[in-house]
């Protein structure tokens, strides 16, 4: 699994459809992470749910509730007809689906990741994960509007065909940017990529979730594997603005067909 909140979104669905137990949720999230906390993103949400509030500025990562309370929260904001789980990957310049200009879209954003929880059009809850401590994980509550009219995610045959032609190309733009660099001490690019890819093993998928989204959730991972590699491996940076423009422009396309990819795999029914 790619993320936190990537694998709270599917065991929380496996759970919600009554296909996984509380602990099945609860430990995938273990995996992350072993200790974990949950607290209010702002001092609004902190008064609506009583959560402490967590402030950048002075993050603590025991402070907080137990995990226990983001299946209580969860529970209640798909208490509505037609609320969903969705999982968001915004980045800057690439908010689609988000509630702009608020606390959530701000601290998903930052976090590459989040969770929005509730009905389209209403006022729902949102998940954003922020790293304490290399150990300590800390779920950040925030009281969000849940936008209308959610983009709708790509057909899961056109992301697996998608994620079938990422490997080729991502395996192409390695072999470009290594032709341009240092050596990397004498190891492969193959070590690298499957050294990439043995955190993401660990991470277990709901037995009642589609193969197919598997198996592209997967190839996704091998995706990013390589690509990281390609973006880190060997170790000297692009030179110029001009090498830094050409490895963007090369990497980036691959980058976004993942996050579409993941998305479409995650939502998957």
């Amino acid at each position: 699994m790619s993320s936190p909140s990537a694998s709270l979104t599917v065991w929380a669905g496996s759970w919600l459809a009554g296909r996984s137990a509380p602990d099945d949720v609860l430990d995938a999230l273990r995996a992350w992470a072993p200790r974990q906390t949950v607290a209010a993103g702002d001092p609004v949400t902190g008064g609506h749910t009583g959560l402490p509030w967590a402030s950048d500025d002075e993050v603590d990562a025991v402070a907080g509730a137990g995990i226990m309370v983001l299946l209580k929260l969860i529970r209640e904001a798909v208490g509505g007809a037609g609320a969903q789980v969705r999982l968001v990957l915004p980045i800057p310049g690439d908010v689609r689906g988000m509630p702009v200009g608020t606390e959530f879209a701000a601290a998903a954003t930052e976090a590459g990741e989040g969770i929005l929880i509730g009905t389209p059009g209403s006022t729902g809850t949102g998940l954003v994960p922020v790293w304490t401590d290399d150990d300590a994980l800390q779920w950040r509550v925030y009281s969000t509007p849940i936008p209308l009219g959610l983009v709708p995610d790509m057909p899961l045959g056109e992301a697996e065909f998608t994620m079938r032609e990422a490997v080729r190309d991502a395996a192409d733009a390695l072999a470009q940017l290594q032709t341009t660099r240092l050596g990397s001490g004498g190891v492969g690019p193959r070590e690298l990529v499957e050294a990439e890819l043995a955190g993401h093993t660990r991470h277990k998928y709901p037995d009642s979730m589609p193969l197919r989204a598997r198996r592209i959730l997967d190839t996704a991972d091998q995706v990013a594997a390589i690509l990281t590699v390609a973006e880190r491996e060997p170790a000297s940076a692009p030179t110029s603005a001009t090498a830094v423009a050409a490895q963007e422009a090369l990497l980036r396309p691959l980058w976004n067909a993942i996050r579409d990819a993941r998305l479409a795999a995650v939502h998957a029914r």
